[in-house]
Protein backbone atom coordinates (compact mmCIF):
# COMPACT_ATOMS: atom_id res chain seq x y z
CA UNK A 1 0.00 0.00 0.00
CA UNK A 2 1.41 3.21 -1.33
CA UNK A 3 0.68 6.76 0.56
CA UNK A 4 -1.13 9.12 -0.93
CA UNK A 5 2.28 11.02 -1.97
CA UNK A 6 4.04 8.31 -2.72
CA UNK A 7 1.04 7.19 -5.12
CA UNK A 8 0.64 10.73 -6.76
CA UNK A 9 4.68 10.44 -7.62
CA UNK A 10 4.07 7.02 -9.15
CA UNK A 11 1.19 8.45 -11.53
CA UNK A 12 3.53 11.82 -12.30
CA UNK A 13 6.42 9.38 -12.63
CA UNK A 14 4.17 7.42 -15.08
CA UNK A 15 3.20 10.19 -17.42
CA UNK A 16 6.20 11.58 -17.42
CA UNK A 17 8.25 8.51 -18.81
CA UNK A 18 4.83 7.95 -21.39
CA UNK A 19 5.46 11.21 -22.58
CA UNK A 20 9.39 10.92 -23.06
CA UNK A 21 8.78 7.57 -24.36
CA UNK A 22 5.55 8.35 -26.89
CA UNK A 23 6.82 11.89 -27.21
CA UNK A 24 3.64 13.27 -29.60
CA UNK A 25 0.92 16.04 -29.95
CA UNK A 26 -2.41 14.32 -28.98
CA UNK A 27 -5.55 15.68 -30.62
CA UNK A 28 -7.29 15.14 -27.09
CA UNK A 29 -9.11 18.28 -25.98
CA UNK A 30 -8.73 19.96 -29.91
CA UNK A 31 -11.39 18.31 -31.58
CA UNK A 32 -13.47 21.86 -32.45
CA UNK A 33 -16.37 20.05 -30.36
CA UNK A 34 -17.57 21.53 -26.97
CA UNK A 35 -16.96 18.81 -23.95
CA UNK A 36 -16.28 15.85 -26.90
CA UNK A 37 -12.34 14.46 -26.09
CA UNK A 38 -9.84 12.33 -26.42
CA UNK A 39 -8.66 10.77 -22.61
CA UNK A 40 -6.20 8.28 -21.43
CA UNK A 41 -6.55 7.13 -17.83
CA UNK A 42 -4.68 4.57 -15.69
CA UNK A 43 -4.82 3.30 -12.44
CA UNK A 44 -4.47 0.38 -10.42
CA UNK A 45 -7.09 -1.83 -12.43
CA UNK A 46 -6.60 -0.85 -15.78
CA UNK A 47 -5.51 1.44 -18.60
CA UNK A 48 -7.97 2.66 -20.66
CA UNK A 49 -8.15 5.26 -23.73
CA UNK A 50 -11.56 6.83 -24.46
CA UNK A 51 -13.30 9.66 -26.98
CA UNK A 52 -15.70 11.02 -24.12
CA UNK A 53 -18.59 12.99 -24.91
CA UNK A 54 -19.35 14.82 -21.68
CA UNK A 55 -21.89 17.54 -22.87
CA UNK A 56 -24.39 18.27 -20.12
CA UNK A 57 -27.37 18.42 -22.39
CA UNK A 58 -28.41 14.85 -23.31
CA UNK A 59 -29.48 15.94 -26.29
CA UNK A 60 -26.17 17.14 -27.61
CA UNK A 61 -24.59 14.18 -26.32
CA UNK A 62 -26.78 11.47 -27.98
CA UNK A 63 -26.55 13.43 -31.55
CA UNK A 64 -22.71 12.96 -31.07
CA UNK A 65 -22.92 9.39 -29.71
CA UNK A 66 -25.03 8.60 -32.27
CA UNK A 67 -23.26 9.59 -35.18
CA UNK A 68 -20.13 7.57 -33.66
CA UNK A 69 -22.55 4.84 -33.50
CA UNK A 70 -23.27 4.74 -37.04
CA UNK A 71 -19.61 4.66 -37.91
CA UNK A 72 -19.69 1.71 -35.03
CA UNK A 73 -18.74 -0.85 -37.82
CA UNK A 74 -15.83 0.83 -39.36
CA UNK A 75 -14.16 2.03 -36.26
CA UNK A 76 -14.15 -1.36 -34.99
CA UNK A 77 -13.24 -3.33 -38.73
CA UNK A 78 -10.84 -0.96 -39.34
CA UNK A 79 -9.42 0.47 -36.67
CA UNK A 80 -9.60 -0.61 -32.72
CA UNK A 81 -11.88 -3.98 -33.24
CA UNK A 82 -12.28 -3.93 -28.83
CA UNK A 83 -14.01 -0.68 -29.06
CA UNK A 84 -16.69 -0.61 -26.41
CA UNK A 85 -19.69 1.84 -26.78
CA UNK A 86 -21.32 3.18 -23.74
CA UNK A 87 -24.33 5.55 -23.88
CA UNK A 88 -24.88 5.99 -20.44
CA UNK A 89 -21.10 5.68 -18.98
CA UNK A 90 -20.81 6.71 -15.10
CA UNK A 91 -17.80 8.44 -14.30
CA UNK A 92 -16.33 7.86 -10.74
CA UNK A 93 -17.20 11.10 -9.88
CA UNK A 94 -20.97 10.02 -10.57
CA UNK A 95 -21.06 12.18 -13.70
CA UNK A 96 -23.22 10.48 -16.82
CA UNK A 97 -21.22 10.56 -20.21
CA UNK A 98 -21.28 8.73 -23.50
CA UNK A 99 -18.35 7.17 -24.52
CA UNK A 100 -16.31 4.81 -27.04
CA UNK A 101 -13.21 3.25 -25.19
CA UNK A 102 -10.40 0.59 -25.58
CA UNK A 103 -9.34 -1.15 -22.32
CA UNK A 104 -6.25 -3.03 -21.13
CA UNK A 105 -6.98 -4.92 -17.96
CA UNK A 106 -4.87 -6.54 -15.14
CA UNK A 107 -2.61 -3.66 -15.10
CA UNK A 108 -1.68 -1.62 -12.08
CA UNK A 109 0.09 1.96 -12.43
CA UNK A 110 1.74 1.15 -8.97
CA UNK A 111 3.46 -1.96 -10.76
CA UNK A 112 6.24 -0.46 -12.93
CA UNK A 113 6.57 -3.85 -14.52
CA UNK A 114 3.03 -3.12 -15.61
CA UNK A 115 4.05 0.42 -17.51
CA UNK A 116 5.73 -0.58 -20.67
CA UNK A 117 2.69 -2.54 -21.47
CA UNK A 118 0.69 -0.21 -20.95
CA UNK A 119 2.43 2.78 -22.62
CA UNK A 120 2.74 0.56 -25.95
CA UNK A 121 -1.38 0.33 -25.20
CA UNK A 122 -2.03 3.63 -24.59
CA UNK A 123 0.06 4.87 -27.69
CA UNK A 124 -1.06 2.17 -30.02
CA UNK A 125 -4.60 2.82 -28.78
CA UNK A 126 -4.44 6.78 -29.63
CA UNK A 127 -2.87 6.56 -32.98
CA UNK A 128 -5.70 4.54 -34.16
CA UNK A 129 -8.59 6.80 -32.51
CA UNK A 130 -6.69 9.34 -34.29
CA UNK A 131 -6.24 7.61 -37.26
CA UNK A 132 -10.12 7.06 -37.30
CA UNK A 133 -10.84 10.72 -35.92
CA UNK A 134 -8.92 12.25 -38.82
CA UNK A 135 -10.97 10.18 -41.54
CA UNK A 136 -14.41 10.90 -39.80
CA UNK A 137 -14.09 14.35 -38.21
CA UNK A 138 -16.53 15.75 -40.79
CA UNK A 139 -18.77 13.60 -40.23
CA UNK A 140 -18.59 14.00 -36.86
CA UNK A 141 -18.32 17.57 -36.77
CA UNK A 142 -21.01 18.47 -39.18
CA UNK A 143 -23.75 20.30 -37.31
CA UNK A 144 -27.09 18.47 -36.83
Amino acid sequence: MYSKSEAKKLREDFWISFGKSFPYKWTLYDTKIKDFTFKFSFNTRKAQVQLAIEDPDKSIRKLYYNKLLSLKTILQEEYLPEAVFEEHFILENGKEIACVYVELPNVNIHNKATWQQTMVFLNYTMQQFEIFWAEYKDIIQEEK
